[in-house]
């Protein structure tokens, strides 16, 4: 068999794989501050995480100059909130069913990831040696007299390790929330310099020691160490762990705060964000609605908090395909932001209009909505903002399903523009995703060297922070699937391979993405002839997608059609022929017997019987059923 018979296409649109592996920074992490005195660590003044986002809980833990040091010094680790229209808007583009979603608990996931490190020197006592009750307190208020002098963070660190260890070897008799503030403080200033698995351990303690029963102050500091664990895992692009995290402290927050409290209901948007992220839009939803009641309890519907949580309504509604309900939300969302002269929310706002139009073929009224979002942007922000590159990408993308490629072309030149100079403190990420996304309409135009050209510039922006590990493996597996386009199969191998690593350091090995980047990096290894590797992995994609989608859906047949194709081209005609049977048999099932796909796979395992010496005669009824109508 040839090696043109296996099957990639049929696998979904593997152009689109960079945008399904986007990971955005968790959005911020609502905390009360109800009822606490200066036992609970402030984590808005301490989390590189989210340096604006947490609410005080700690009220004397730092002053202004702290808070000052943290927003400055931190940003390396802390990537800027995105907006998640373009996110989400991208997420249906990949034409496969969901997979389904896995119910490991969090402990299962943790074990399997990020084992406890016992072996670390800052986790002992050393020496066996009691340090006096007052040493940890002590060397606690250094480390933040450090940080808000706007000291180095190593050095800040450096201390405040010492203070973790003096507490550690301090016997104190009860759950100490001074402890627990300094493990939070401690792996902070990990991530700032971003060293996230050292962090790890530190916030799983953090969340042992609060006693849930020992009253209000317990819970909330356990439920401050599960949302700051919640973004060390999303930073590092582990989002099945990162929810598991935030679905624990939204429990500890609803039994403490009740589920008519503002603060609960900013959480559930928060968790809902994620469950975005994990593309598990169902829960998302869910959760969306219980923030919307919480606003209803409370009299607050016409509140920019809720036009926060009806935008993101609408863009649930949106991913799932329920176009007009979201621009229902999008509409009341927008006469909310207006009222309260919030322009550029407003003309964020449109954008997502316009992409539920575009969705519907409404073109007139899409283009109405980003011109309108154009126009904003660049009366509030700047002629050369990302935001205004952004609209232009948009129009592009409208442009180009209208057939006016003249004009998609145009407005990705316009876009280009600002991405190749963009303004100054632009984000990394805004210029990366940018590029990312004008590479995906050159490739739409079949212009796939300007395409890889575009990608290449997106990775080089980006770097190779271990926190955007899921969109760079998204665009190095966008890369492979376009050199093997263009026949170069080693390229393609070189960057599915790397894909393929960088995915797993992720814990994203057994999504459905995973097993799809496999078939084509399996796809790459048989054009290069090592069928061997070829073998181990279509087998692999095989077992991740018979998990995913079960052993009937279409995608698993290509991979199992792939895997006989492999076993042919090694001679291995029985093997190959007993994998055929199987795809002819669940094709027909599927597609019935006129279908092209089903002739296709006939004629292969025709040939197949005829390389293996076989006699069709000699075969049971059941195959000759198969090979005939």
């Amino acid at each position: 068999m040839s090696k043109s018979g296996l099957h990639s296409s049929s696998l979904g649109n593997l152009s689109l794989l960079h945008k399904d592996l986007f990971i955005i920074t968790p959005p911020s992490s609502p905390l009360s501050t109800r009822e606490l005195d200066n036992n609970i660590i402030d984590l808005d003044q301490v989390s590189p995480l989210a340096a604006n986002s947490y609410e005080q809980l700690y009220r004397d833990a730092f002053n202004s100059e702290s808070q000052k040091f943290i927003t400055n010094n931190l940003k390396t680790s802390t990537h800027k909130k995105s907006n998640l229209s373009s996110t989400v808007k991208t997420l249906p583009s990949l034409k496969t069913e969901m997979p389904k979603a896995r119910i490991n608990s969090f402990h299962d996931n943790n074990q399997k990831n990020h084992p406890r490190k016992t072996g670390n020197s800052s986790l002992k006592v050393s020496n066996g040696r009691e340090e006096p009750a007052y040493l940890g307190p002590y060397l606690l208020k250094q480390t933040r007299e450090l940080l808000s002098l706007g000291e180095n963070p190593k050095k800040a660190l450096e201390v405040g390790v010492r203070a973790m260890k003096a507490f550690e070897n301090s016997r104190f008799q009860k759950p100490n929330l001074e402890y627990v503030m300094c493990l939070h403080i401690v792996a902070a200033l990990y991530c700032s310099l971003g060293q996230y698995t050292e962090a790890i351990p530190l916030l799983e303690r953090s969340i042992e020691i609060p006693n849930t029963g020992a009253g209000q102050k317990h819970s909330l500091a356990k439920f401050a160490g599960c949302m700051q664990l919640g973004d060390t895992y999303a930073m590092l692009g582990h989002v099945e762990n990162s929810i598991f995290c935030y679905t624990a402290a939204l429990g500890i927050q609803r039994q403490v705060l009740g589920e008519t409290d503002p603060i609960f209901g900013e959480t559930c948007r928060y968790v809902a964000e994620a469950h975005v992220r994990a593309m598990e839009f169902d829960e998302a939803k869910r959760l969306c609605q219980m923030a919307l009641n919480v606003h209803k309890a409370n009299g607050s519907t016409a509140s920019v908090e809720a036009a926060a949580d009806r935008r993101l309504m609408g863009l649930v509604c949106d991913a799932k395909g329920e176009y007009e309900a979201a621009l229902e939300h999008y509409a009341l969302a927008s006469i909310i932001m207006s009222a309260a002269g919030q322009d550029s929310d407003v003309a964020a706002i449109n954008v997502c209009i316009g992409d539920a139009y575009l969705s519907l073929a409404r073109y007139d009224e899409a283009v109405f909505a980003y011109q309108k979002a154009l126009n904003t942007f660049k009366a509030t922000k700047g002629d050369n903002h990302p935001s205004v590159a952004t609209v232009f990408v948009r129009l592009a993308q409208l442009h180009y399903k209208m057939g006016k490629f003249r004009e998609s072309k145009s407005y990705c030149l316009n876009a280009l523009r600002i991405y190749e100079n963009p303004m100054q403190g632009s984000s990394s990420d805004d210029i990366g995703n940018g590029f990312i996304e004008v590479a995906g309409i050159y490739e739409s135009m079949n212009e796939v060297g300007a395409a890889v050209n575009l990608l290449k510039r997106a990775l080089k922006v980006l770097g190779q922070d271990d926190g955007q590990l899921s969109t760079l493996a998204g665009v190095e597996a966008q890369m492979g699937v376009l050199y093997y386009m263009m026949g170069s199969y080693s390229d393609s191998y070189g960057y599915l391979k790397a894909a393929v690593s960088k995915l797993r350091v992720v814990a994203e090995k057994k999504s459905a993405l995973f097993g799809i980047v496999l078939n084509q990096m399996g796809l790459a290894c048989v054009q290069m002839e090592l069928f061997d590797e070829a073998v181990e992995v279509f087998k692999e994609a095989k077992s991740v997608l018979e998990v995913e989608y079960g052993a009937n859906h279409s995608n698993t047949i290509a991979v199992y059609s792939n895997l006989a194709g492999t076993y042919d081209a090694m001679g291995r005609y029985e093997e190959a022929s007993e994998i055929l049977e199987y795809v002819v048999r669940m094709r027909k099932e599927k597609l019935g017997t006129a279908s092209s796909e089903v002739d296709d796979e006939r004629r292969r395992l025709r040939q197949l019987l005829k390389d293996s010496g076989k006699d069709l005669s000699k075969k049971d009824m059941s195959l000759q059923f198969l090979l005939h109508d």
